[in-house]
């Protein structure tokens, strides 16, 4: 496995592990708002999804024009979407992920990517997966801290976990 599809990986199995432990608890927990950095967890969820989608985008090389208005759309998809349904989205999200990574790609050839705002940025498939999967554990971190403000754990999502469990097969 590559390290690029092995990071990805990381984050695919970090959010299922987020998934899992939000259904385990009261649907409110899910919804409810709190004083935090998002209204609510759900907010937090959709977030990572919409950026996940956004940055699949980015890095097929699609168009800013066209790629605003992709998430515009998957933004109004996403809405009031019950856990199941945004989990689901999140599968389907992988999927596609997951398809693009398992060609015969080079993911250290560098090709520009171009920002309105922030201009040009040389960089490879390798690097914006590592934002994709760094992103990512940056705001499940912001959803364990929280479910322990609603006074419940959150889930262990430390990477070498993740490698013990994969080398458990």
């Amino acid at each position: 496995m590559s390290k690029t599809i092995q990071l990805y990986d990381f984050h695919k199995w970090s959010n299922a592990r987020v998934f899992n432990r939000l259904k385990e608890l009261p649907h409110d927990m899910y919804t409810n708002e709190i004083e935090s950095v998002f209204p609510s967890i759900s907010h937090v969820m959709v977030h990572i999804y919409l950026t996940d989608a956004l940055w699949l985008k980015v890095i097929k090389q699609d168009p800013f024009e066209s790629i605003m208005t992709y998430l515009a759309q998957v933004q109004q998809e996403s809405l009031n979407r019950s856990i199941e349904e945004l989990e689901s989205m999140y599968s389907n999200l992988a999927n596609e992920y997951e398809s693009f990574l398992n060609v015969d790609l080079d993911t250290e050839k560098v090709f520009t990517i171009e920002h309105p705002v922030f201009g040009k940025l040389e960089t490879n498939v390798f690097e914006l997966i590592q934002h994709v999967a760094n992103h990512g554990t940056y705001h499940r971190g912001n959803i364990t801290a929280m479910l322990r403000q609603q006074g419940v754990p959150g889930v262990s999502l430390d990477y070498v976990f993740y490698l013990y469990e994969k080398k458990k097969g």
